[in-house]
């Protein structure tokens, strides 16, 4: 089977001019181009936009995918990333079990435990990634941080996550937009809560402020915001206070 560039675009969530990109810098050669010019994408086409738009949801670059797709092939790739996913998904469920057992617990005054209340958040699985984008130090110092804390300290901090997420989205819904004096003092509440995990008083704010991207560009993240349009809000709100804060 084919299927046409804007099919693939629609169904892919991605731009024509996107696929045209990958083309270019032959990421991604379609398997024809008819007489008119038209890209055309078979089922081995499929499996490589698999590859790369999973690597692009975990915020790797372009040259760094090239090397991942020249060094395995589709199948072992995909069965790589297929055993990755199931573990984020198991990892995502027990989330959503400690979750539902807090609020149980919560409103029956019951008393849970910390490995009840903490099943699933394990920080250490994403200790490749943030050594790749920040550094050894800055793991090691947040790791030392996290196991400083008492228990109760670290549902304090992660309660305080969850408080401005949900005034994340109920300024969203109330239409405000992000340089809104509500919304930016959010952002600076937020930013307080990132400096605290990055073990920094003031955090650089044009890192801060590329935090919003990965939060759009990994789902993982983006459900922390009621899905991509919300964390394309949250997003949007840190660059406008990036932008305030160097003026």
């Amino acid at each position: 089977m084919e299927w046409s560039i804007q099919r693939i675009a629609k169904l892919a969530g991605i731009s024509s001019r996107t696929l045209r990109h990958y083309d270019a810098v032959r990421l991604l050669t379609p398997a024809r181009t008819d007489g008119g010019g038209m890209r055309w994408y078979d089922e081995a086409s499929l499996a490589r936009l698999q590859r790369i738009l999973l690597l692009r949801g975990l915020g790797v670059g372009i040259p760094a995918i090239a090397d991942s797709l020249e060094r395995a092939s589709d199948e072992e790739a995909l069965a790589a990333h297929l055993a990755d996913l199931e573990r984020e998904a198991d990892r995502i469920r027990r989330q959503i079990r400690a979750v539902e057992h807090t609020l149980r617990a919560r409103e029956k005054g019951a008393v849970m435990t910390a490995e009840e209340a903490l099943d699933g958040f394990d920080q250490s699985q994403y200790e490749q990634e943030v050594t790749e984008r920040w550094g050894a130090d800055a793991w090691r110092r947040g790791q030392d941080w996290w196991k400083r804390m008492s228990d109760d300290d670290k549902r304090r901090f992660q309660q305080e996550h969850l408080d401005i997420a949900a005034g994340y989205a109920a300024a969203r819904d109330a239409g405000e937009g992000v340089d809104s004096e509500r919304v930016q003092a959010l952002v600076e509440r937020h930013c307080r809560w990132v400096g605290a995990g990055w073990q920094t008083a003031e955090p650089d704010v044009e890192m801060f402020a590329g935090l919003g991207d990965m939060y759009v560009a990994d789902e993982r993240f983006a459900a922390n915001y009621g899905g991509a349009e919300g964390a394309a809000y949250v997003r949007d709100a840190m660059r406008a206070f990036a932008a305030r804060r160097k003026q």
